[in-house]
C-alpha cells in the first residue's frame, strides 16, 4: 500500500531538516558564563548526572528532541534513536502523531518501545489539531497507550502553519481547546513551541492550565518557518517564510520565562539550538530541568549507529565534566556557578 501524501511530508521535513535551516540568530548562550572552577573539591566520579522526569529517572537530564514517525524512512530513524536512547538511559520525545491518527496502519513507526526498552517516550501532536474531533482526549489517549508513550507533548506553531503550504492557522479558541482537552486527558501533558520559542506573555498564559510543564523549543535552532520557506512554491509564502525564519525568543530568554511563570514545581525542558555540552550546562543552569535536542542527533543517527553512540557518549562525557569543573555533584547545582557575561570584555 502506498503511503499517505502526509507520509511523503514527514520525510520532507526529515530531509530538510539536514540542509541550512538552522536560524541566523543564536540560542543567546553566548551572554551567559559558567564560573570553571579550578579547584572544585568533588571527585570527577561523585557527578550524578540522574534525572527525574515524569516518573521515570533518567541515566542524565537529556532527551532526544520531537522528530519524526509517519513514514517508513521516518520508522528507521526512531528506531535507531530508540537504541541509543535505550542504551544511555535518556528521554526521546516522537513527532507530531497525527499521521498516525488519520492513518492507523502508520502506527508502527511511532512504536518506538518495540525495538528497545525507551526508559521515557513523549508522544506529541499539534494544539490546533485539538480543534478537530479526530484528535479528541479519548483519541489521544488511545495513541499514546497504544506506543505506549509517558506523556504528551502538545506543540504551538503559529509561524510554521503560517507558512507551511497548506498548514492550520486557524488559532482562535486554541487556548481553551486544550484546557477542555486537559480535563479528559489521563497522562501528564506539557506544551512546547517547534523553533520560534515560548515568550514570559505566552508562558504566563499557559501557566494557569493544570500542565506538567514547557518546552521552550527557542529561537536558534533549526527553524521551521524556513524549512516550510524551502518546501513553498516560489512566492510570496517562501518570501515571508524566509523573511520571518530569525524571529522568536531566544532559548536562554525563554527558559527564563518558563520558569518564572511555572515557578518550582512545574517541568522546563530546554530546547532549540542546543549544539554543545556547554550550552546544555547554561541552560540546566538557567533553570531547565533536562534539555533536548532534534538536529545534532539526526546529523549523528544519518552517520549510522556507532557514530551516533559516540556522539551521545561525548556529550554525556562533556556534561559529567563541566558539572564537575563547576564543583556540582549534579546538574541541578550548575545554578551557583551561572554567571552573566561582561559585555565590556567582549
Amino acid at each position: 500500500m502506498a503511503e499517505p501524501a502526509i507520509s511523503k511530508r514527514k520525510d520532507e521535513h526529515l530531509a530538510q531538516s539536514l540542509g541550512e535551516v538552522e536560524a541566523d540568530v543564536s540560542a543567546g548562550f553566548e551572554a551567559f558564563d559558567l564560573e570553571y572552577d579550578a579547584l572544585p573539591e568533588i571527585d570527577l566520579d561523585a557527578v550524578d548526572l540522574k534525572t527525574p522526569l515524569l516518573g521515570q529517572t533518567l541515566e542524565a537530564p537529556l532527551v532526544i528532541g520531537a522528530m519524526t514517525g509517519g513514514s517508513e524512512e521516518a520508522f528507521r530513524v526512531n528506531a535507531l534513536l530508540a537504541r541509543a536512547a535505550a542504551h544511555f538511559g535518556i528521554g526521546m520525545a516522537l513527532g507530531s502523531g497525527r499521521a498516525a491518527l488519520l492513518y492507523p496502519e502508520l502506527l508502527k513507526t511511532y512504536a518506538v518501545r518495540e525495538v528497545a526498552p525507551v526508559p521515557l517516550v513523549l508522544a506529541n501532536l499539534g494544539a490546533v489539531q485539538l480543534k478537530e474531533e479526530a484528535f479528541s482526549a479519548g483519541a489521544l489517549s488511545a495513541f499514546t497507550d497504544a506506543i505506549g508513550a509517558d506523556a504528551l507533548e502538545l506543540h504551538l506553531n503559529p509561524l510554521q502553519e503560517a507558512i507551511q503550504p497548506g498548514g492550520d492557522s486557524r488559532f482562535s479558541g486554541v487556548l481553551q481547546k486544550i484546557e477542555a482537552f486537559l480535563e479528559g486527558f489521563p497522562k501528564p501533558v506539557l506544551i512546547k513551541e517547534v523553533g520560534s520559542g515560548i515568550s514570559q506573555k505566552t508562558a504566563r498564559k499557559l501557566a494557569r492550565l493544570k500542565i506538567a510543564g514547557l518546552e521552550t523549543a527557542g529561537l536558534g535552532g533549526t527553524s521551521f518557518t524556513k524549512i516550510e520557506a524551502m518546501r513553498s512554491d516560489p512566492g510570496a509564502g517562501r518570501l515571508a517564510g524566509l523573511e520571518l525564519s530569525n524571529w522568536g525568543v531566544q532559548t536562554a530568554d525563554s527558559i527564563l520565562a518558563c520558569r518564572n511563570a511555572l515557578g518550582k514545581d512545574r517541568l522546563v525542558i530546554a530546547s532549540g539550538g542546543i549544539r554543545s555540552a556547554l550550552d546544555a550546562a547554561k541552560a540546566l543552569a538557567l533553570g531547565a530541568d533536562a534539555v533536548a535536542m532534534a538536529r545534532p542527533f539526526l546529523k549523528a543517527a544519518m552517520a549510522g549507529e556507532e557514530a551516533l553512540f559516540l556522539f551521545v557518549e561525548s556529550f554525556l562525557y562533556a556534561l559529567r565534566t563541566v558539572c564537575f569543573a563547576c564543583g556540582c555533584v549534579r546538574p541541578a547545582d550548575l545554578h551557583s556557578a551561572l554567571k552573566k557575561r561582561d559585555a565590556a570584555r567582549d
